[in-house]
């Protein structure tokens, strides 16, 4: 049973496009976010730093230059500045008496040099920083007051330092923070969707398989309970979900089978009722003109008239009334359905019996019969009349065959069961007309030789005694008929 794939409808990301999209990209933006404050932060710290680095500088050359400002000696001051300038870090040093006006220089002068702000920087003794304009260029600015060995300002020191510098060095750390980011980036949304594939994706692309795989029509796959837990428990009910559905549909279709079966054995036993009516009107209008017939032929006997021919005629009505009746039992023993009377039977004797009733007519035909089972078999309760009936007309059936010359009658008691087996040697049972052995009035023997009734009346009696017969090829080459008896018989019973 195949079942539709329903139709989703519309454009539906993928279980690894909905991961990158609700969950990597957050996740990406997130990270970004958080780096870019945090950058902004670690940039504020390096600036501060860079800062440091030329109070750090102003500091170490702060006492020698007061020193030599305190002594007047203009070559010490400017070595001293001249050594500070060889440094990468400054890009100007200048030094200021408390006036404002320019002592020595290294570097890039200041053209233009504020003279109050100096004179105010030099009285005030503080140091500060700032960015400002030296000639075209911005720089950072430190400031140092300059003191003499009494401790008294004398002057004030200038150290500069391009804000290019600062811009510079915070612009490579940027390019490596981002590279550094979007190859961190990278590497997680790959180890994230291999780590996908490995715990999740490839177990629901099987689980996919699988189900598109029932949904073909292949009902009875089930899919591997792999992966992790969850998966595997959506794997076991679904499995179970195809075990109740398989179970439903065995169902279904045992119940549709029995239904038919039902139907059938109605239609049939309809049919046969309806036959069985219809034969027990028959054999009740011809009784009575056959037993006229019957009676004038015997009394034409006795009273010959020495006519040898007529003599014969009556004969030969005789011998025709007497078949006759031989067909109007069957028709009265298929039409009446009467109360078993069961008792325990030896299967040998029910055996020996139906054999001696048939040996005359086996004999005529120079049949042999072969009796073949375990003499000490177990008894089995039933109705010796029918039973033995439905064995003479089993054996009737194989000796009437035409080319038989042996007929075997076997027995056997199995698991609650007695079988007898009626085996031939004759020309054997087509298998196309097999079904039809037992329908009342079908018969495979010449028009007069057979009335069609014998099989269906032992058809009757084992299915009165709840038992079954089965048709089927014999070693012998000819035809099997087994007739199933239970031990038991399922049916009230009356001894």
């Amino acid at each position: 049973m195949a079942y539709k794939t329903k139709d989703l409808g519309g454009w539906r990301p993928s279980f690894r496009m909905a991961l990158v999209f609700y969950v990597l990209v957050p996740l990406g933006v997130s990270m970004a976010l958080a780096g870019y404050f945090a950058m902004r932060q670690w940039e504020h710290q390096v600036e501060l730093r860079m800062q440091s680095d030329l109070e750090m500088v102003a500091r170490a050359i702060q006492l020698p230059l007061g020193h030599a400002m305190e002594r007047n000696r203009q070559g010490g001051i400017e070595q001293t500045l001249e050594s500070a300038i060889s440094m990468d870090s400054v890009y100007g040093a200048y030094t200021y008496d408390l006036e404002g006006k320019r002592i020595a220089s290294a570097g890039r002068e200041d053209p233009d040099p504020q003279r109050d702000k100096l004179t105010t920087l030099a009285t005030e003794g503080k140091r500060i920083g700032e960015y400002g304009q030296v000639g075209e260029r911005r720089v950072y600015s430190y400031f140092v007051p300059l003191v003499d060995s009494r401790n008294q300002t004398t002057g004030l020191l200038q150290l500069t330092r391009r804000e290019r510098d600062f811009r510079r060095y915070l612009a490579t750390v940027r390019k490596h923070a981002v590279l550094w980011f979007g190859a961190g980036t990278l590497v997680m949304g790959i180890l994230v969707l291999i780590g996908q594939h490995q715990a999740l994706g490839r177990h629901f692309a099987s689980l996919i398989a699988g189900m598109q795989r029932v949904a073909a029509g292949d009902v009875g796959y089930r899919l591997p309970l792999s992966g992790p837990k969850e998966i595997a428990s959506i794997s076991a009910s679904f499995n179970t979900m195809l075990d109740s559905i398989q179970a439903a549909e065995n169902e279904i279709q045992r119940n549709r089978r029995e239904q038919l079966t039902l139907e059938q054995q109605l239609r049939q036993s309809e049919k046969l009722a309806a036959i069985g009516q219809l034969a027990a009107g028959v054999a009740h209008e011809i009784g009575t003109p056959m037993s006229t017939i019957s009676g004038t032929a015997q009394r034409a006997l006795r009273h010959e008239t020495g006519n040898p021919r007529d003599s014969e005629a009556f004969r030969r009505i005789q011998r025709e009334i007497t078949r006759m009746e031989v067909i109007v039992r069957q028709l009265l023993d298929f039409s009446h359905s009467r109360k078993l009377q069961c008792r325990d039977l030896r299967p040998v004797k029910v055996a020996e019996s139906a054999v001696s009733a048939t040996a005359e007519e086996a004999a005529g035909g120079d049949i042999e019969f072969a009796l073949c089972g375990d003499p000490d078999a177990p008894p089995f309760s039933a109705d010796p009349i029918r039973i033995e009936q439905a064995l003479v007309n089993l054996l009737r059936n194989a000796i009437q065959t035409g080319s038989t010359r042996v007929v075997q009658l076997g027995w056997k008691v199995n698991d609650g069961t007695t079988t007898f087996t009626v085996d031939d040697d004759g020309p054997g049972i087509p298998e196309a007309i097999r079904p039809r052995l037992f329908e009342p009035f079908f018969t495979t023997k010449a028009v007069g030789q057979g009335t069609g009734l014998g099989l269906a009346v032992v058809h009757g009696i084992i299915r009165e005694h709840g038992g079954s017969v089965v048709v089927s090829a014999s070693d012998r080459g000819g035809a099997r008929i087994e007739a199933s008896l239970p031990t038991t018989p399922t049916i009230e019973r009356d001894i």
